[in-house]
C-alpha cells in the first residue's frame, strides 16, 4: 500500500488503455530548444571551412572550386536563419483525459399557450 492508503503502482492518471494521461501540452524547455539551435547553428558554421577548404584544394578544377565557394557564402545567413526559428510542433497522438458528457434529461415539458 501506498502512503494515501491506495494500492497500486504510481499516482498517475491512466486512460482506459492504461498508457499514462498527458495533462499538459507543455513545449520542450527554452534551454532544450536554446541548446538544439546551438548545435545546429554550430554544425552548418562547422561545414563552411571544409567547403572553403576544399575549394582551395580544387582550385585547378575551376568550377568545382567555384561551386564549393558557392555553397560556403550563404550558409552564415542560413545558419542564422535555422538556429532562430522555433522547432516544430509535434503532431503526436496525446492521451488526454476526456470525461464524458453530461446529458439533459429526456422528459417531455408542459408548454403554455397564452
Amino acid at each position: 500500500m501506498s502512503r494515501s492508503g491506495e494500492s497500486g503502482t504510481g499516482s498517475g492518471v491512466t486512460g482506459a488503455s492504461g498508457d499514462p494521461v498527458l495533462i499538459t501540452a507543455a513545449a520542450p524547455s527554452y534551454d532544450d530548444q536554446h541548446a538544439a539551435r546551438k548545435r545546429k547553428y554550430a554544425i552548418m558554421m562547422g561545414l563552411r571551412f571544409p567547403c572553403l577548404i576544399l575549394a582551395g584544394i580544387f582550385y585547378q578544377t575551376w568550377w568545382l572550386a567555384l561551386a564549393f565557394m558557392a555553397l560556403s557564402i550563404p550558409l552564415p545567413w542560413i545558419a542564422v536563419l535555422i538556429a532562430n526559428d522555433r522547432p516544430p510542433r509535434k503532431s503526436e497522438k496525446v492521451n488526454r483525459y476526456e470525461r464524458p458528457a453530461r446529458a439533459l434529461e429526456a422528459r417531455e415539458h408542459r408548454v403554455i399557450d397564452g
